[in-house]
């Protein structure tokens, strides 16, 4: 029997993570990802993927230490990223600067954590340096005084940045850390099975992470928005998109038949956070237009508002440009990639699944 897209096929065990789709729930490691995203640090979420279990205060001081030490560009990636034409999009920028990055000899079959760590405190700094180079701005080198998600923002715009956007941002990028087989990690654990290095089954993730099915689906979101606040009309827009057919960028998920756990705990961070203003009340509006109208219109589908939703609403509250979403979630995700490598290289099995012809054969 063919599934296409493999959708329903297991191709491993895993204990990284778990997706129960019927009831909402996303699980890191054992812990559910709401009660995890009002209680710990990203370093602290991050070191749970990598190592299995929560740090202690000694155990996340050092991961801290080392995640700042690496996120120092060498000089042959800045002068490569120098080099790229100003259309280059960002996650060609990153997929190409990590590939230069892979030219070091360190890196090789097995994969450690310590090459993790490294490729995730890169992400950032690479993102940052290519986006003031193509403003014709100074770079913000890392700071050493400032955590993952505050040295992000700060790198971006030189300033330290709020309180209130720290946690926002940190609570997304918590909840995009890992979301188990989806596209991207499937190819970083199958690059990974060939006994390839780290960096290209990362590289590999990246490229799959770029297509819009994937990685650009909060930049869509902001598309969509943008078109209601301009009409006027939230279910004037929404009716028309959903009767010709369109897909509403925001809603819906392949896996989760209810609420996505990822949306519900965004959409009450930004509540907590944000307060009243226009955007959030105009996400609010859309949101529960589109989920009146998608159940009149598409009876039986269950089809709520995704993490993808809330998170646009999030770069919007902090004035994160739209280009910056992807790599964003391409920051954050680097953590379940390298966790799925890992697992991937300690049990591997080349996968090679098989496809059925369909051709005609021609006699000579």
């Amino acid at each position: 029997m063919i599934q296409k897209g493999l959708k329903g096929i297991v191709a491993t065990e895993t204990l990284i993570s778990h997706i129960d789709g019927e009831n909402g729930q996303l699980f890191y490691r054992g812990y559910e990802i709401r009660e995890i995203t009002k209680r710990f640090s990203f370093e602290e979420v991050a070191y749970l993927l990598w190592f299995g279990h929560l740090p202690d205060e000694t155990q996340l001081s050092v991961l801290k230490d080392e995640l700042k030490a690496n996120r120092d560009l060498p000089e042959y990636v800045k002068a490569i990223i120098d080099q790229f034409p100003p259309a280059m999009d960002l996650m060609s920028v990153i997929r190409t600067a990590l590939s230069a990055e892979g030219g070091n000899l360190a890196y090789g079959w097995k994969p450690s954590v310590s090459q993790a760590i490294r490729l995730t405190a890169l992400v950032p700094t690479i993102i940052a340096y290519r986006e003031r180079f193509l403003a014709g701005r100074s770079f913000f080198p890392p700071r050493s005084d400032l955590d993952f998600v505050e040295n992000y923002l700060y790198m971006l715009d030189g300033n330290v940045p709020l309180a209130a956007d720290i946690e926002a941002l940190e609570t997304y990028m918590i909840l995009t850390l890992e979301h188990g087989m989806n596209a991207s990690t499937f190819s970083a654990r199958v690059t990974a099975s060939t006994e390839s290095d780290l960096v290209s089954a990362i590289t590999s993730a990246v490229g799959t992470m770029k297509g819009p099915l994937h990685g650009g689906a909060p930049a869509g979101v902001i598309d969509l928005l943008d078109e209601i606040a301009m009409v006027g009309d939230a279910e004037t827009v929404i009716r028309e998109k959903v009767l010709r057919g369109e897909k509403l960028m925001g809603f819906g998920h392949r896996v989760y038949k209810t609420h996505d756990p990822r949306a519900v705990a965004l959409k009450a961070k930004l509540m907590e956070l944000v307060g009243e203003n226009e955007w959030l009340d105009l996400a609010m509006t859309v949101e529960e237009t589109a989920v009146k109208l998608l159940a009149e219109l598409k009876p039986g589908r269950l089809l709520y508002t995704n993490v993808e939703f809330y998170a646009a609403a999030i770069m919007k509250a902090i004035n994160m440009d739209s280009e910056l979403f992807t790599p964003t979630f391409t920051a954050s995700r680097m953590v379940g990639w390298t966790a799925h490598v890992l697992e991937q290289a300690e049990n591997n099995t080349i996968y090679r699944p098989q496809s059925k012809y369909i051709g005609t054969y021609n006699k000579s």
